[in-house]
């Protein structure tokens, strides 16, 4: 079973809509809270997570490591398992917070897991454990995802492959 801090911050109206500084300052602040509960024994690099649902909610999750390193699960994806068994379908934003260099960017596997309930242009913000906090589309981050189906979040790719 998969423990997740929820928090109501707020409905997200419009899939445009720009976080208000407030609904950010929540999502960083339960990203970095989060990361105080991660078991990262073997690389000494915990992370913690925070989604945003388009119901206002936030979903928690940190990385979890194994012995086995292949069995390892991010922080991201904990939190998406998080929100997905808490019925969130839709996604608005992320924040990934590190205790230490290098900023928590995510990995391949987590970009493509949040696609499955996100739009291209969903912010996904990096907080580095000192300085500014960077801020990313997913889009931008995932150019070519694999889709099975076009639920017509993301766009279609101009490029032609053969």
């Amino acid at each position: 079973m998969v423990e997740a801090t929820v928090g109501d911050i707020g409905a997200v109206t419009s899939k445009s809509e720009p976080l208000v500084e407030t609904k950010r300052s929540a999502l960083f602040a339960a990203a970095r809270a989060a990361m105080k509960h991660a078991y990262a024994p073997y690389s000494g690099y915990p992370v913690g997570a925070a989604l945003l649902d388009e119901q206002g909610r936030i979903f928690t999750g940190v990385n979890v490591e194994n012995a086995s390193y292949g069995l390892t699960i991010c922080a991201e994806r904990v939190a998406l398992g998080a929100a997905v068994a808490a019925g969130a379908r839709r996604l608005r934003a992320i924040a990934i917070a590190s205790a230490r260099p290098p900023a928590p960017v995510p990995c391949g596997a987590c970009r493509q897991a949040l696609a499955e309930f996100a739009d291209a242009d969903m912010p996904v913000y990096v907080l580095p454990p000192k300085g500014r906090a960077r801020q990313f589309a997913l889009g931008d981050l995932l150019p070519h995802g694999f889709r099975l189906r076009s639920p017509g979040r993301w766009p279609a790719s101009k490029e032609k492959f053969e």
